[in-house]
C-alpha cells in the first residue's frame, strides 16, 4: 500500500510540472520573441502622387498659342518649314515617365523669340514622404534659387515698394497704368527708349492664381553692347508634377527693349492652359 502510494504521488507531480513547460501565460506569450506592443503599429506608406505619366510636351502647346508667343512662324513661306517650326524639338531625357521637355526657336522680321516648356514628375523614394511633400520641397528650392525680390517700403514714399531683382541696380516701382518716364532725347514710341523703372505688378513675383504654387521671373540681359535679351520663366507646380516655362525674345531692332508685360501676359497664358490640361 505505500508503494501505490507513492507513485500516485510521483505521477501528480509529473503531470503538474508537463502542465507548466507547455501551458500559455494569461497574457498569451509569442513563441517568437517578438514584443506585442509592436504588434499593428508599422508607419503607413505615403500616398503616391497624383499623375504617373507626363503629357508629350511637343504637342502640349497648340498652334495658335505658338503663333502669339513666335509670331515668326506664320511669317515662315514654305509650308513644310513652317509645320517643322510648329513641331519643335524634344530636349533628351531617359526616362519618360519622370522628365520631358521641347524646345522652339523661330526668327522673325523683328525679334528672334525661344519657348522652352519642362514637365517633371516628381517621386519620393522614402515611404515617410509623399510625392506631393516631396514636390513641394523641390519647388521650394527653385523659387529660393529664383531670388525673387523682396518689395520694402521707402521712407520718402510708404506707398511705392522700392524692388532690388537680383544682380542689377534698385528701381522705385511705378503704380500700375502709370507710364515708365523715358529720356529726353528719345520719344515713347523710339526703339532705343528704355524704361528707368518696372511697375511693382511686372516685378518678379510669387503667383496665387496658377495650380497649387507658382512664381514668374524676368529678367533683361545684354547679349552684347546694344542689344537687350529679356527672360521670362513661370513655373507652377500641380501636385507632384513640376511645369516650367521660359519664354525669351532678342529683338532685332539696336536698341530695342522687349516689352516686359507682352512677353509675361503670354507666358502666363500659357501657363494657364498647361495647367488646365493637367487638372483635366
Amino acid at each position: 500500500m505505500q508503494r501505490k502510494a507513492y507513485v500516485s504521488g510521483a505521477a501528480a507531480l509529473l503531470a503538474a510540472l508537463l502542465a507548466g513547460c507547455t501551458g500559455g501565460s494569461p497574457g498569451g506569450d509569442t513563441t517568437d520573441g517578438s514584443n506585442p506592443d509592436d504588434s499593428g503599429t508599422a508607419t503607413a506608406a505615403a500616398e503616391p502622387g497624383r499623375y504617373r505619366t507626363l503629357p508629350e510636351p511637343c504637342g502640349a502647346v497648340s498652334d495658335d498659342t505658338l503663333d502669339v508667343l513666335l509670331p515668326g512662324i506664320p511669317q515662315i513661306a514654305d509650308a513644310d518649314q513652317r509645320e517643322k517650326a510648329y513641331e519643335g524639338t524634344a530636349t533628351l531625357t531617359y526616362d519618360t515617365d519622370r522628365k520631358v521637355g521641347c524646345r522652339w526657336k523661330v526668327e522673325s522680321a523683328d525679334a528672334t523669340d525661344h519657348l522652352f516648356i519642362d514637365f517633371e514628375r516628381v517621386v519620393s523614394y522614402d515611404n515617410a514622404v509623399s510625392d506631393e511633400t516631396q514636390a513641394e520641397q523641390l519647388f521650394a528650392d527653385r523659387r529660393t534659387e529664383a531670388d525673387l525680390p523682396v518689395p520694402t517700403v521707402t521712407e520718402s514714399d510708404p506707398a511705392a515698394p522700392t524692388i532690388t531683382p537680383s544682380g542689377s541696380a534698385s528701381a522705385t516701382a511705378i503704380p500700375s497704368g502709370t507710364s515708365a518716364p523715358s529720356s529726353s532725347s528719345s520719344s515713347p514710341s523710339s526703339p532705343s527708349a528704355t524704361p528707368s523703372t518696372t511697375p511693382t505688378d511686372l516685378q518678379p513675383r510669387v503667383l496665387d492664381d496658377l495650380g497649387d504654387e507658382a512664381f514668374l521671373d524676368d529678367v533683361l540681359s545684354s547679349a552684347g553692347s546694344t542689344v537687350q535679351q529679356r527672360t521670362v520663366t513661370v513655373a507652377f507646380r500641380t501636385s507632384n508634377v513640376i511645369v516650367t516655362i521660359q519664354y525669351e525674345e532678342q529683338p532685332a531692332t539696336v536698341g530695342a527693349v522687349p516689352d516686359s508685360k507682352e512677353m509675361q501676359d503670354r507666358a502666363r497664358n500659357l501657363a494657364a492652359e498647361l495647367a488646365d490640361a493637367l487638372a483635366g
